[in-house]
């Protein structure tokens, strides 16, 4: 049995997009159809727990989708019924922090920074669906996504108290702007899992939907977006990541710049024209 057919048996409920970009083996798997592309955590049997492995893969299709100009928007999730992520997989990473601090900032806490900032400043928007646990590193990385929708079942923890460290792929310092400093402590101090409703109510997650729809809810997001004009995307995408930050007058002054790169641009025009007219409008990206 084929490997899309092998989904569809498991789940009638997330689309099929397309064919995978390499094997079923691989650690992410890609699908792309009609300008949103589908990457799948896959390591369900590890709870699809990040290795050295899967945060390279995981890189290099982000590279990969960037320079796809046909690819407007990506839906992340993970495989498997369980989880979204569970975390790092210590087992991999155990070897590094015993050889000292050198060698688990390079191979450990490095990459996973790298990757949660690529994720967090990506040109276009990933939309995670959290199908099930979202643990240490795999809350981090729906910390770092602009948008996300859980299903009914995910749980959130900053499990990584229990294991003796703190939060290293960004979860200490893009948790509180989340969802405030008193509610990131609590999480990061106890490691205590949260419901996907709590996660909803202290702005993890955009909304919590049933299980059985959380595909279907995710994908509708990505189409609403990739009607839009990719460039005007991008420019709020950047707009809104980089003014977070920063002090309202730096932040009024780079979504000021942002405008001004979409005035030359055909979409601004053909997005007046288009109101002006009464009709939809036909963005091209240019």
């Amino acid at each position: 049995m084929s490997a899309s057919k092998q989904t569809a048996a498991k789940s009638t409920t997330r689309p099929a997009i397309g064919s995978p970009v390499r094997s079923p083996s691989d650690t992410v798997l890609c699908q792309i159809d009609n300008g949103i592309a589908q990457l799948t955590l896959n390591r369900p049997g590890k709870l699809n727990a990040l290795n050295y492995e899967l945060i390279e893969r995981f890189g290099a299709l982000l590279d990969r989708i960037e320079r796809d100009d046909s690819v407007r928007a990506i839906v992340l999730t993970g495989g498997g019924d369980k989880a979204f992520s569970s975390g790092a997989d210590i087992s991999g990473f155990a070897t590094s922090v015993r050889q000292g601090a050198p060698a688990a900032l390079r191979d450990f806490v490095q990459p996973g920074q790298r990757l949660t900032a690529r994720i967090e400043t990506f040109p276009k928007p990933i939309i995670a669906a959290v199908n099930g646990l979202a643990y240490g590193g795999g809350s981090e990385i729906v910390e770092a996504c602009p948008l996300a929708i859980a299903s009914e079942r995910a749980q959130f923890s900053k499990a990584e108290i229990n294991l003796g460290f703190a939060p290293p792929f960004g979860g200490s310092q893009r948790l509180p702007r989340l969802i405030g400093r008193k509610r990131a402590l609590r999480m990061i101090l106890t490691g205590e899992p949260i419901s996907a409703w709590k996660a909803r109510d202290f702005g993890l997650v955009n909304e919590v939907v049933p299980h059985e729809r959380l595909y279907e809810e995710a994908f509708a997001l990505a189409r609403i977006i990739v009607e839009k004009s990719p460039l005007a995307v991008s420019a709020c995408l950047a707009s809104v990541t980089r003014g977070i930050n920063v002090p309202i007058d730096e932040g009024l002054a780079i979504e000021a710049n942002y405008f001004a790169r979409m005035v030359p641009t055909k979409d601004i025009e053909e997005g007046i024209s288009a109101w002006l007219d009464k009709r939809p409008p036909q963005f091209t990206g240019r």
